[in-house]
């Protein structure tokens, strides 16, 4: 069984950068389709950003287009999502999720497709 424990989170201004780390646990991290999740405080949690197991490919929210990067390095059993550009309305617990579907022509953007779960980092992006 795959453990997630996310890593990275913190206060930032407006206009900062921050890299959050995903990292698993386990020998099969390779073969789960990862994906980074925010919840804000009275909000649903949503999809930020998803890539398939390869790397090769990957989605994200319209909200964060342009701004944040998903990617991951297999060897390390770590994901990673680069934020730039950051605004105060980025502000959430950011949870790190995994698949185990292989997907070939999209990523996934519903919670409910990701079994495991990390148990989040926040970031605070100040005005």
């Amino acid at each position: 069984q795959v453990q997630l424990v996310e890593s990275g989170g913190g206060l930032v201004q407006a206009g900062g950068s921050l890299r959050l780390s995903c990292t698993a646990s386990g020998r099969t991290f390779s073969r789960y389709t990862m994906a980074w999740f925010r919840q804000a405080p009275g909000t649903e949690r949503e999809f930020v950003a998803g890539i398939m197991r390869s790397g090769r490919s990957t989605s994200y929210a319209n909200s964060v287009k342009g701004r944040f990067t998903i990617s991951r390095d297999n060897a390390k059993n770590t994901v990673y999502l680069q934020m730039n550009s950051l605004k105060p309305e980025d502000t959430a617990v950011y949870y790190c999720a995994a698949d185990p579907q292989s997907y070939s022509a999209y990523v996934p953007q519903r919670a409910n497709n990701y079994v495991l779960w990390g148990q989040g980092t926040q970031v605070t992006v100040s005005s």
